[in-house]
């Protein structure tokens, strides 16, 4: 007999055991096909050591961009039965993390869950982030009304977190979606101006603004991401990445998501934004090298290895 594990490390004794590992509840959509979604937040958190415990709200063939006559089923009735089981046997999460929802019946369903879910069993606080996925370009996802936009508004009240790009920054505060490349300076000062509104209107710890179209005095294109911490009464701080030719679906998941884990794991906030849009900024280098359709997401997988600790 080969005995492979002969200079292993003894297994600990019961008193030695250490506390799991960070878990979170992801409320999120299952699209299949597209990278987006559930689809990579799973596996970018697990790559960062964080249990993703998923709670899906709808389950897409596709997502929304760039596929046609997709399958749609709304999970609602399941979400609640998900949830109910979970209750019933004290589950607890490290921190809730939303985003797209597939009705306006399941606002009403996310607030109760997060009341429900709204401390750990030692204690300690839930974590509450929102990404309010609701639109890019200046318009709405088809599948969104305004009931789901005011719904969105709701949650993220009082949200530890918030990470809008800048169509769902404007919709959320009521400001006119700007359709040009700003130069730096105007780029800086309205997103400085929109993180303060939403700070003022929802009372935000953190908000993060991403998909800032700006444009440098040399003339080079890139995407700025705008962040503010106001529980620490800091500026606003801003990073910029170069401005790729290709704009991939689930970009948003994938820095919310590298985002949550880097704060998760005790990393400084505007630390943790900044390698959040490090790790879009490679990915997506990385995914211009294939040939496959923009619509099929970035290609995450081999880039994984960049967020192991």
């Amino acid at each position: 007999m080969i005995n492979r594990y002969e200079d292993s490390p003894e297994f600990v004794e019961n008193s030695e055991l250490l506390e799991r590992i960070t878990r979170i509840a992801a409320v999120h959509d299952i699209s299949c096909l597209g990278r987006c979604a559930l689809t990579v937040i799973i596996p970018v958190l697990s790559a960062m050591g964080v249990q993703t415990v998923p709670l899906p709200t709808a389950l897409l063939s596709t997502h929304t961009g760039g596929f046609e006559n997709m399958f749609f089923e709304d999970l609602t009735r399941h979400m609640r039965e998900i949830t109910a089981h979970w209750k019933s046997i004290d589950a607890d999460f490290d921190a809730i993390y939303s985003g797209f929802l597939g009705s306006a019946e399941q606002i009403d369903m996310l607030v109760e869950f997060r009341r429900d879910f709204a401390y750990k069993n030692d204690g300690k606080k839930t974590l509450i982030a929102v990404d309010p996925v609701m639109g890019d370009d200046g318009e709405l996802y088809s599948t969104y009304d305004k009931a789901l936009m005011l719904g969105m508004s709701r949650l993220c009240l009082g949200a530890d977190l918030i990470t809008p790009n800048l169509t769902e920054a404007c919709f959320l505060t009521e400001t006119k979606y700007p359709t040009h490349f700003m130069q730096d300076a105007e780029a800086e000062e309205f997103a400085g101006e929109l993180l303060a509104e939403l700070s003022k209107r929802f009372g935000c710890g953190k908000a993060v603004i991403t998909g800032i179209d700006a444009m440098g005095d040399d003339g080079k294109k890139r995407i700025v991401t705008a962040a503010l911490d106001s529980a620490a009464e800091s500026k606003p701080v801003f990073f910029a990445v170069p401005h790729l030719d290709r704009a991939y679906p689930g970009t948003g998941d994938v820095f919310a998501s590298v985002l949550l884990g880097k704060m998760l794991s005790g990393e400084d906030f505007s630390v943790s934004v900044a390698d959040a849009c490090d790790f879009v900024c490679r990915s997506t280098a990385f995914s211009q090298k294939y040939a496959t359709p923009i619509r099929d997401g970035l290609i995450i997988e081999p880039c994984l290895k960049l967020l192991w600790n």
